[in-house]
Protein backbone atom coordinates (compact mmCIF):
# COMPACT_ATOMS: atom_id res chain seq x y z
CA UNK A 1 0.00 0.00 0.00
CA UNK A 2 1.18 3.52 -1.13
CA UNK A 3 1.95 5.65 1.77
CA UNK A 4 0.20 9.43 1.01
CA UNK A 5 2.39 11.67 0.93
CA UNK A 6 2.66 14.05 4.25
CA UNK A 7 1.64 10.84 6.52
CA UNK A 8 5.05 10.68 8.46
CA UNK A 9 4.96 14.65 9.10
CA UNK A 10 3.34 16.00 12.17
CA UNK A 11 0.15 17.86 11.79
CA UNK A 12 -0.29 21.44 12.60
CA UNK A 13 -3.10 23.24 14.49
CA UNK A 14 -5.82 24.73 12.75
CA UNK A 15 -7.08 28.23 13.34
CA UNK A 16 -10.49 28.53 14.08
CA UNK A 17 -12.75 32.29 12.87
CA UNK A 18 -13.04 34.74 14.49
CA UNK A 19 -8.50 34.25 14.65
CA UNK A 20 -7.44 37.85 13.46
CA UNK A 21 -5.04 36.00 11.43
CA UNK A 22 -7.51 34.64 8.92
CA UNK A 23 -8.99 38.27 8.00
CA UNK A 24 -6.27 39.39 6.48
CA UNK A 25 -3.87 39.31 3.34
CA UNK A 26 -1.37 36.84 3.67
CA UNK A 27 2.47 37.74 2.60
CA UNK A 28 4.14 36.95 -0.86
CA UNK A 29 6.76 33.83 -0.33
CA UNK A 30 9.92 35.48 -2.09
CA UNK A 31 12.08 32.26 -1.99
CA UNK A 32 11.64 28.70 -1.95
CA UNK A 33 13.38 26.74 0.60
CA UNK A 34 13.71 23.22 1.90
CA UNK A 35 12.10 24.64 4.94
CA UNK A 36 9.27 26.17 2.88
CA UNK A 37 9.02 22.26 1.07
CA UNK A 38 8.65 21.00 4.10
CA UNK A 39 5.79 23.33 5.64
CA UNK A 40 3.95 22.85 2.88
CA UNK A 41 4.26 18.74 3.08
CA UNK A 42 2.94 19.29 6.71
CA UNK A 43 0.09 21.22 5.52
CA UNK A 44 -1.25 18.56 3.37
CA UNK A 45 -0.63 16.10 6.84
CA UNK A 46 -3.13 18.61 8.57
CA UNK A 47 -5.13 18.65 5.69
CA UNK A 48 -5.84 15.11 5.00
CA UNK A 49 -6.07 14.48 9.16
CA UNK A 50 -8.81 17.01 9.49
CA UNK A 51 -10.58 15.47 6.09
CA UNK A 52 -10.43 18.55 4.69
CA UNK A 53 -9.98 19.03 0.48
CA UNK A 54 -7.44 21.69 0.43
CA UNK A 55 -6.06 24.06 3.20
CA UNK A 56 -4.02 27.89 2.72
CA UNK A 57 -1.50 28.32 5.22
CA UNK A 58 -3.54 30.90 7.20
CA UNK A 59 -5.50 28.13 8.58
CA UNK A 60 -2.49 26.72 10.42
CA UNK A 61 -1.21 30.27 11.73
CA UNK A 62 1.23 31.16 8.33
CA UNK A 63 1.33 34.47 7.03
CA UNK A 64 2.13 33.26 3.46
CA UNK A 65 0.72 32.91 0.26
CA UNK A 66 1.35 28.91 0.17
CA UNK A 67 -2.00 26.91 -0.49
CA UNK A 68 -2.27 23.13 -0.93
CA UNK A 69 -5.48 20.94 -2.47
CA UNK A 70 -6.43 17.55 -3.08
CA UNK A 71 -9.77 17.35 -4.51
CA UNK A 72 -9.35 13.76 -5.87
CA UNK A 73 -7.11 14.68 -8.64
CA UNK A 74 -3.98 14.36 -6.40
CA UNK A 75 -2.05 16.82 -4.36
CA UNK A 76 -1.16 20.18 -5.42
CA UNK A 77 1.07 22.65 -3.67
CA UNK A 78 0.72 26.33 -4.86
CA UNK A 79 2.93 29.12 -3.82
CA UNK A 80 1.82 32.80 -4.33
CA UNK A 81 -1.18 31.83 -6.30
CA UNK A 82 -3.05 34.58 -8.63
CA UNK A 83 -6.34 33.42 -10.74
CA UNK A 84 -5.79 35.01 -14.20
CA UNK A 85 -8.60 33.65 -15.60
CA UNK A 86 -12.05 32.60 -14.95
CA UNK A 87 -14.94 30.84 -17.00
CA UNK A 88 -18.39 29.73 -16.58
CA UNK A 89 -19.95 29.64 -13.19
CA UNK A 90 -21.35 27.42 -10.26
CA UNK A 91 -22.75 27.12 -7.28
CA UNK A 92 -22.72 24.88 -4.50
CA UNK A 93 -22.64 24.68 -1.11
CA UNK A 94 -18.98 25.02 0.87
CA UNK A 95 -17.82 24.69 4.02
CA UNK A 96 -14.64 25.09 5.82
CA UNK A 97 -11.97 23.54 8.31
CA UNK A 98 -11.65 27.34 10.08
CA UNK A 99 -15.41 27.53 9.85
CA UNK A 100 -16.88 24.76 11.78
CA UNK A 101 -19.88 23.88 11.36
CA UNK A 102 -21.07 26.24 8.90
CA UNK A 103 -22.25 25.65 5.33
CA UNK A 104 -23.09 28.17 2.46
CA UNK A 105 -24.07 28.06 -0.63
CA UNK A 106 -21.36 29.98 -2.58
CA UNK A 107 -21.29 31.00 -6.69
CA UNK A 108 -17.52 30.62 -7.98
CA UNK A 109 -16.17 30.02 -11.33
CA UNK A 110 -16.51 26.74 -13.16
CA UNK A 111 -13.05 26.96 -14.71
CA UNK A 112 -9.91 28.52 -13.29
CA UNK A 113 -6.48 29.53 -14.67
CA UNK A 114 -3.70 30.31 -12.28
CA UNK A 115 -0.24 31.29 -12.06
CA UNK A 116 1.75 30.43 -9.49
CA UNK A 117 5.13 28.60 -8.54
CA UNK A 118 5.66 24.91 -7.40
CA UNK A 119 7.19 23.73 -4.34
CA UNK A 120 10.38 23.93 -6.46
CA UNK A 121 9.77 27.76 -7.70
CA UNK A 122 9.12 26.85 -10.60
CA UNK A 123 6.68 29.14 -12.37
CA UNK A 124 3.31 27.30 -13.49
CA UNK A 125 0.17 28.24 -15.44
CA UNK A 126 -2.53 25.24 -15.51
CA UNK A 127 -5.84 25.19 -16.31
CA UNK A 128 -8.65 23.11 -13.10
CA UNK A 129 -12.33 22.86 -13.35
CA UNK A 130 -14.37 21.06 -11.15
CA UNK A 131 -14.38 20.53 -7.63
CA UNK A 132 -10.57 21.47 -7.42
CA UNK A 133 -10.71 24.69 -9.00
CA UNK A 134 -13.60 25.84 -6.49
CA UNK A 135 -11.30 24.26 -3.90
CA UNK A 136 -8.49 26.49 -5.61
CA UNK A 137 -10.43 29.68 -5.29
CA UNK A 138 -11.99 28.99 -1.68
CA UNK A 139 -7.83 28.90 -0.71
CA UNK A 140 -7.24 32.40 -2.57
CA UNK A 141 -9.96 33.60 -0.64
CA UNK A 142 -8.66 32.82 2.36
CA UNK A 143 -5.08 34.23 1.29
CA UNK A 144 -6.62 37.38 0.85
CA UNK A 145 -8.65 37.27 4.19
CA UNK A 146 -11.88 36.21 2.53
CA UNK A 147 -14.17 33.39 3.98
CA UNK A 148 -16.94 31.68 3.04
CA UNK A 149 -19.14 33.43 5.86
CA UNK A 150 -18.35 36.81 3.84
CA UNK A 151 -20.60 35.70 1.35
CA UNK A 152 -23.20 35.36 3.22
CA UNK A 153 -26.03 38.70 3.37
CA UNK A 154 -25.26 40.62 6.10
CA UNK A 155 -27.74 40.00 8.43
CA UNK A 156 -27.04 36.10 7.99
CA UNK A 157 -23.53 36.69 8.55
CA UNK A 158 -24.25 38.14 12.09
CA UNK A 159 -26.36 35.19 13.20
CA UNK A 160 -23.88 32.88 12.24
CA UNK A 161 -20.86 34.80 13.27
CA UNK A 162 -23.15 34.47 16.72
CA UNK A 163 -23.33 31.05 16.59
CA UNK A 164 -19.92 30.38 15.78
CA UNK A 165 -18.96 31.83 19.27
CA UNK A 166 -20.34 28.90 20.77
CA UNK A 167 -18.79 26.26 18.43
Amino acid sequence: MRQREGQHHKSLSLVKYPARGLLKRTKRVETVTDSLRDTMRTMVTTMYSNQGIGLAATQVGIDLQIVVVDAGDGILKMINPVIVKRDGTDVMDEGCLSVPQTVVRIKRAKVVTVEYLDEWGKRMCKTFEGLTARAIQHEIDHLNGRLIIDYLPWYKKMITIRHLRYV
